[in-house]
């Protein structure tokens, strides 16, 4: 399974939105080599002033020290829960995706061992946690939430696993993931069956005018 996880991704051309100025962050999906792979979640601090609550991947806002941002997302990693750099086996880049906040978030895929001796930086996170990837390819979503930006429906789908709820933003970044690593039959813009829960239309964070001259941050090649 995972070695044709490799295969897709490295001939996968993921959306690129470096053409806009925005602030920029990355994360990590880690997909941990079990017998029955899994995917390892965080879930942020209750006491945070912003996002406090929410299940995400590892990850948070480019440094000027850092290099590009594959980096970004190893050192945010290694931060929030002690994830060595030299651990992750990198696969690839997935599409970019903007946050309700404006940033441009990288997303990056990587090959983690299991049992690692993780530790959850308590200053921003209150658990780490893993979830089969069967339960994703099996689709067992509890709901649809439809979230429209700019006119455009985007069918994105919540996941609730012992009492944590996987949605939003990192949820976007699994459909991606799913449909383009493993093949599966899953799109953000197709209504799929089941129950759907609505939100208020918004407007997207794009600048409007494109930066043509921003440097293309360096990619990761294995």
């Amino acid at each position: 399974m995972l070695e044709n996880l490799r295969q897709k991704l490295q001939l996968l051309s993921p959306k690129r939105l470096d053409q806009f100025k925005m602030s920029e962050a990355a994360v990590l999906i880690p997909v941990v080599d079990r017998v029955s792979p899994t995917l390892l979640f965080t879930r942020r601090a209750s006491h945070l002033s912003t996002h406090s609550g929410q299940v995400a991947f590892p990850g948070g806002k480019r440094e000027p020290e850092d290099k590009d941002l594959y980096a970004t997302a190893l050192r945010e990693a290694q931060e929030e829960i002690g994830l060595e750099p030299a651990l992750v086996e990198p696969l690839g880049r997935l599409s970019d995706v903007i946050s309700l906040h404006g940033l441009r978030v990288t997303p990056w895929v990587g090959i983690i061992p299991p049992d690692l001796p993780l530790v959850a930086d308590p200053g921003e996170l209150d658990a780490i946690f893993e979830v089969p990837l069967s339960h994703f390819l099996e689709d067992r979503r509890t709901h649809t939430d439809v979230i429209t930006v700019d006119g455009v429906a985007h069918y994105v789908p919540s996941y609730h696993v012992d009492g944590h709820v996987i949605w939003g933003l990192s949820a976007m970044m699994l459909v991606e993931l799913l449909a383009e690593g493993f093949g599966m039959s899953i799109d953000l813009f197709q209504q799929p069956p089941g129950a759907l829960q609505h939100y208020p239309e918004r407007k997207s964070r794009l600048p409007q005018q494109p930066d043509t001259t921003q440097a293309i941050p360096k990619s990761i090649r294995k």
